[in-house]
C-alpha cells in the first residue's frame, strides 16, 4: 500500500506513544520532517502527498532505531537549544532545557560587559557558547574541550551559525593546568562531568547506552571536575570576572563550599523550571 506523509506520520506517532515515549507527536514530526528534509512547518505543509521509496524505508528505519531507544537528536543528527539549530552527534551530550538556565545567568552579566573573552569549558556541541556568542554580538568566546571528536562538532556548529569570526574552538582538558597565556578572561562557564561515577549505571537507558560516558562522568562523587576548576582554573578570570557553573539537583550546597574556600564572592544559586538549584555563579 502506497502511504502518504500523513499515514507515515500517524502510525509513527501510534507506536512511539505505545513504546512510552512522552510527547510523541513532537518526536514523530521531528524525525520524519528530517528525513524528508523538510521544516516541521513544510512536512506539515505536505502531509497529503505520497514521498518516494527511499523516503518512506528510511522513515521506518528511523522510527525503528527510537523505538530501540535510541534519542531522536542522535537519529536525526540535530537539536535545537535556546532557539539554535545544533548539528549533534554520539561524542557529545544533547543539549537540556536545564542549561538554559546557566546561559542566561551569563548573559545577564555580559549586558553590562562590553567586548568580553568567555570561555566556554567542557563545550560539548558549543551550545553554551555559542549561544552567548549569537545574544551577546560583541563579545568572543573559546569553545573548549579535551575530546576532539566533540570539539570538531561544535567547530561545525560556529560554522552553521555563522559565528567562526567570534567562536574559535580549542582543545582543552579541564582537570588539567590551562595553557599560561590564558587569561584575562570576564566569563568562565562550564556545563562539566558531574554525574557520580556508581550512578552511570542507573541512569535512564537512553542516556547510560547512548550518551558519551566521557561527558557524563564526574568521578566518585560527581565533583572532580568543579574541585579542578576552582584549584586550577580560576587564574584565567579576571578581578570582577564572573565563573558561571552547571550543577546536579543536589550538588549546589558543595559548589557553594568550594566558591567561599576559593574566596570568590557574590555566590548566586540559580533555580530551573522544576524548581532544582541548576547553576550556581560567583564573581572573582
Amino acid at each position: 500500500m502506497v502511504k502518504s506523509y500523513n499515514d507515515i506520520y500517524i502510525e509513527a506517532r501510534k507506536a512511539l506513544a505505545a513504546a512510552g515515549v512522552e510527547d510523541a507527536g513532537a518526536e514523530a514530526r521531528r524525525l520524519l520532517s528530517t528525513a524528508a528534509e523538510k521544516s516541521e512547518a513544510e512536512f506539515l505543509r505536505d502531509l497529503r502527498l505520497y514521498p518516494n521509496e527511499a523516503y518512506t524505508e528510511r522513515a521506518g528505519k528511523w522510527i525503528k532505531r527510537r523505538l530501540d531507544g535510541e534519542p531522536s537528536a542522535y537519529i536525526a543528527r540535530t537539536w535545537e537549544f535556546h532557539g539554535l539549530e545544533l548539528e549533534i552527534d554520539p561524542s557529545v551530550l544533547i543539549p537540556r532545557f536545564d542549561t538554559e538556565v546557566v546561559v542566561d545567568a551569563a548573559v545577564s552579566y555580559l549586558r553590562t560587559c562590553p567586548n568580553a573573552r568567555v570561555l566556554d569549558l567542557c563545550t560539548g556541541s558549543g551550545c553554551i557558547g555559542l549561544c552567548i556568542a549569537g545574544i551577546i554580538p560583541d563579545c568572543r568566546v573559546l569553545l573548549g574541550d579535551v575530546d576532539r571528536r566533540a570539539l570538531n562538532v561544535a567547530k561545525r556548529n560556529a560554522a552553521r551559525l555563522e559565528l567562526n569570526d567570534r567562536a574559535l574552538g580549542i582543545q582543552l582538558d579541564a582537570l588539567r593546568d590551562p595553557p599560561p597565556q590564558l587569561t584575562g578572561l570576564d566569563v568562565l562557564i562550564s556545563n562539566p562531568p558531574y554525574i557520580p561515577t556508581p550512578e552511570i549505571e542507573t541512569l535512564d537507558a537512553s542516556v547510560r547506552d547512548f550518551e558519551p560516558w566521557l561527558a557524563l562522568d564526574g568521578g566518585e562523587d560527581g565533583l572532580d571536575f568543579y574541585r579542578s576548576i576552582f584549584d586550577r582554573w580560576l587564574p584565567t578570570l579576571k578581578t570582577g570576572g564572573l565563573l558561571a557553573l552547571e550543577c546536579g539537583e543536589t550538588q549546589a550546597a558543595a559548589l557553594l563550599r568550594l566558591g567561599k574556600a576559593a574566596g570568590l564572592r557574590n555566590a548566586a544559586t540559580h533555580e530551573d523550571t522544576a524548581g532544582y538549584l541548576r547553576a550556581v555563579t560567583f564573581v572573582k
